[in-house]
């Protein structure tokens, strides 16, 4: 298959999905009815997946789809994997922390021109595979490049697993002989200057509660002026108390600040967010951790220290070298790799 025609199916692939979350449909009217059906189902099967969350994680994919933005994915690798014949196959043990976090490799294996061999996970096994079978329908051509497992792997080329730090070490064990990339933790900071306004602090919201903390974009850590107040900053999220509407965030909002309570821990708490002064960077469900800093130098230091365990920073206007402004760390690019890792050039130079 061309990679034209690769890419030409992953974009009516991304156009379905704006048309349906805009309602707008123009084609494949009953696929529609049977998307919208499997959103309001996923949830019984993971509560975490409320019909927001898997709007807002569509809502991403299809803008990673548009035509401009593939082009300008591809464009550095575009006569490599234009030459590029026998594909291989690529194990992709997928998250489930939020909706369709895997996507991306799903993507990044099928436009390399390699076969795609999923083992999904047990908190979202419903949604990628409604997606793979819509993507046939757009290019027949992928039927034998795509296939799903549930059972034990014997035989692929290359693996790329996404888990826990715990779990890195198994599939290090599993799979280090094969040619792979293994994803661990990371977690995402927010820088404060202490010149934001409610407008900043409203879309710093969306980066601390899309998915109610779950992904390693999620801001889990802020880090703030020395002697800064958090009177503005909570003013500026009080919009975001919705996440109580989720019996399992508060739940862990609510048995966090009791754990807490009972150790005659320091807190600041909005009754729907605790604030601790923190010095690592994953916080619980419901927590925010901050930390103070002196100065830029010392700033720098600081993100420099951790960089192997952040997936992004956001500032204001990103202003900050190498951040992303408020509002958009849920919504990377396709050149926005996991961990920093090229996953296309890895893919295209098997």
């Amino acid at each position: 298959m061309e990679l034209n025609k690769r890419l030409e199916a992953f974009e009516k692939l991304g156009t379905f999905l704006s048309e349906h979350n805009s309602q707008q449909y123009q084609t494949l009217l009953a696929e529609h009815e049977i998307f919208e059906k499997l959103i309001v189902q996923v949830k019984i099967h993971n509560p975490w997946f409320t019909e927001n969350n898997v709007r807002l994680a569509l809502k991403g994919i299809a803008l990673s789809l548009e035509r401009h933005n593939l082009q300008t994915w591809i464009k550095p690798y575009a006569e490599l994997l234009s030459e590029k014949e026998a594909g291989k196959k690529i194990l992709v043990i997928m998250a489930g922390n939020i909706p369709m976090v895997g996507f991306q490799d799903f993507l990044h294996v099928l436009v390399s021109g390699n076969r795609f061999l999923g083992k999904v996970s047990s908190d979202d096994h419903l949604l990628i595979p409604f997606l793979a079978a819509l993507l046939l329908q757009f290019e027949p051509g992928f039927k034998d490049r795509i296939e799903f497992s549930d059972g034990k792997v014997k035989e692929m080329d290359a693996v790329i697993a996404t888990g826990s730090t715990n779990s890195s070490r198994y599939f290090d064990y599993y799979f280090g002989k094969y040619p792979h990339i293994i994803r661990k933790n990371r977690h995402s900071v927010a820088i404060l200057n202490g010149l934001e306004d409610a407008a900043d602090f409203q879309s710093l919201g969306n980066d601390i509660f899309m998915y109610y903390g779950l992904g390693c974009r999620n801001v889990s850590k802020l880090l703030v002026p020395e002697g800064y107040r958090f009177d503005s900053f909570f003013e500026g999220i009080f919009n975001h108390s919705y996440v109580l509407e989720s019996n399992k965030y508060s739940n862990n909002y609510e048995y966090n600040k009791t754990i807490y309570l009972l150790n005659s821990e320091k807190l600041l708490d909005n009754n729907f967010l605790l604030l601790r002064e923190d010095t690592s960077l994953s916080s619980p469900i419901g927590v925010l951790f901050y930390e103070y800093y002196k100065d830029e130098q010392g700033l720098k230091s600081r993100l420099e220290a951790d960089a192997a365990e952040i997936q992004c920073v956001v500032s204001q206007k990103g202003a900050f070298s190498g951040s992303l402004p408020f509002g958009k760390s849920q919504f990377p690019m396709l050149w926005d790799y996991a961990d920093g890792i090229d996953t296309l050039h890895f893919l295209a130079g098997l």
